[in-house]
């Protein structure tokens, strides 16, 4: 299956560059500086990188919006991460490739306007349309008449208005056909690209974007750019997964010490990514309110495959020379207290060993062995000249730290202080820009968070010949071929397994060096309680109860 570019979901808190900070906890939202109104849940926040619409979000702000104010016909469950039918009453298929999609009656807009067959197929036909320009349009490259309607050449016009593999068949049935045998497709429903979306959305798009209208638990009552966003309960929200509480006031951090500062005080009800220097006190700090759980991201170093100097059996031995020569359960421990867990595959645990995780798959390649790291680099001809260098951006998350303790780590194993330096990028944009351009030549971030719990996310759009965030230039036959199999299997067991095979190619040929699992942090006021997090690290916000 081909890839269009697209930029990667890294894994990382806060991915925005925000423009203004709220200078006290109460600035611009209208409570004062102390509590906040009866019912309403104080949470920070980053404002959007793109407009809230569903197929034009992929970080983790606009996402949290999209998931409290949509729903779809799947919804991931909060605890184990099963997709679960939420607006979908049916989905069926005889050939893993037809699909007939029956959705509930009685659901609504939140601007009274019901929810129907069409709102899914025009939503969709939107999102994938490269005239659109919908970050997350890739999504769609499954359905049939992708390609029509978002040829891959950059500069293309689209030869179709609408993807042929959609068809509506009444107000609460329509079907789709897919280019090619998808088992867990169904699976992958509950993403934020895939919402319905109402006429308003389409008749006036400006309005709409001011003032984005669901059909989820939670409708926006007001956003002030830089500032806040309100969200109340919606009354006539036809899920199973009503509200506990009146709303939520999103405030805009752009420092996130600054918002667990305020947490600390009382002026803050949650913070959903505890920072870096305050994991060591946080369990102090906030005792049985400190929340830490596994989430579905693994962050990895990739390296430029296009770059001779990694390529042949001697870049393999390079490769993993290097990744034996990372401790990770040094920098994890001294890091991240407790917050991250040194990787041994390409997944995360929270798929579980039936999802497809392998505990220990990549056995002493992920194992710190600096003896053994030594001979391969040196069976390898050496370190190319100058050493090597570790990228990232730094404007974000702690990727500074972590980076110079791998370069550390790297340094002392060979017994080279030179072996390997940082070389640190300002923003997230230009790191991007660099990887995307080609103009890295060593080592580089390449994180993941999921889009959805399947370990297909996790493979094939990184490592497939040509995918969306193959970023590495990897290209095996036998990987994609299995890969292949495992999707058009009917059998979700089988499924796995096949993708577990192409897993094992991936540690044989090592494009990317597996580094840790992340876990999901928080930390809450006394004021709230039931507070938990989803496997994808966000808040179940419609759970939290106000005291």
């Amino acid at each position: 299956m081909r890839r269009t570019p697209r930029l990667a979901r890294v894994a990382a808190s806060g991915t925005l560059a925000l423009a203004a900070a709220l200078a006290g906890a109460g600035c611009g939202s209208g409570y004062g500086s102390g509590g906040g109104p009866d019912g309403v849940v104080r949470a920070s926040w980053g404002d959007p990188q793109h407009p809230l619409e569903p197929a034009n979000t992929n970080e983790v702000q606009g996402g949290k919006v999209l998931d409290m104010i949509f729903r779809g016909l799947k919804r991931y469950n909060p605890e184990t991460g099963r997709a679960e039918d939420a607006m979908a009453e049916s989905i069926t298929t005889e050939d893993q490739r037809n699909f007939t999609v029956r959705i509930r009656d009685g659901w609504t807009f939140q601007d009274g306007t019901p929810v129907t067959a069409h709102s899914y197929v025009d939503a969709w036909n939107y999102g994938a349309h490269v005239d659109n320009a919908q970050v997350a349009s890739y999504f769609f490259q499954f359905i049939d008449g992708y390609d029509e309607v978002h040829p891959a050449d950059e500069g293309a016009a689209a030869t179709a208005d609408t993807l042929s593999g959609l068809r509506v068949v009444d107000d609460h049935t329509f079907t789709v056909r897919l280019s090619e045998p998808f088992s867990l497709w169904p699976d992958t429903l509950g993403y934020a690209a895939y919402a319905p979306l109402p006429r308003s959305f389409f008749e006036d798009h400006d309005a709409w974007l001011a003032k984005p209208v669901g059909n989820g638990p939670y409708r926006i009552d007001e956003y002030h750019e830089n500032q806040s966003m309100k969200l109340v309960s919606y009354e006539e929200y036809a899920g199973q997964d009503r509200p506990r509480n009146k709303g939520v006031e999103l405030r805009v951090y752009t420092d996130n010490n600054t918002a667990y500062t305020d947490l600390r005080a009382g002026n803050l009800d949650l913070v959903d990514d505890v920072p870096a220097a305050q994991l060591a006190n946080a369990e102090v700090d906030l005792g049985d309110r400190y929340l830490n759980r596994p989430a579905g991201i693994i962050q990895t170093v990739a390296f430029p495959l296009h770059d001779e100097r990694w390529q042949g059996e001697d870049g393999l031995k390079l490769r993993q020379g290097l990744s034996m020569a990372i401790d990770r359960e040094a920098i994890t421990s001294r890091i991240y207290h407790g917050t991250r867990t040194p990787a041994s595959d390409y997944t995360s645990p929270v798929l579980g060993e039936d999802g497809g995780w392998q505990q220990g798959l990549c056995g002493q390649v992920c194992e710190y062995h600096p003896d053994r790291a030594r001979e391969l680099i040196e069976e390898a001809g050496g370190l190319p000249d100058g050493g090597i260098t570790l990228t990232s951006n730094v404007d974000t998350g702690s990727h500074r730290q972590w980076m110079d303790a791998v370069c550390n780590s790297v340094n002392n194993a060979l017994d080279d202080g030179g072996a390997c330096t940082v070389e640190p990028v300002p923003t997230f944009a230009d790191f991007r820009n660099r990887v995307s351009d080609q103009q890295v030549s060593g080592m580089f971030r390449s994180g993941w968070q999921m889009d959805y719990p399947l370990i297909q996310n996790f493979l094939q759009p990184i490592y497939y010949t040509d995918a969306s965030s193959n970023d590495s230039g990897y290209s095996s036959d036998e990987f994609d071929e299995l890969v292949d199999r495992a999707n058009a299997s009917a059998d979700e067991a089988e499924a796995v397994r096949a993708f577990q095979q192409a897993q094992e190619v991936l540690v044989g040929d090592l494009p990317a060096i597996p580094l840790w699992y992340q876990n999901g942090t928080a930390g809450h006021s006394e004021r709230v309680s039931d507070v938990r997090l989803n496997p994808f690290s966000v808040p179940v916000f419609t759970d939290i109860r106000v005291s």
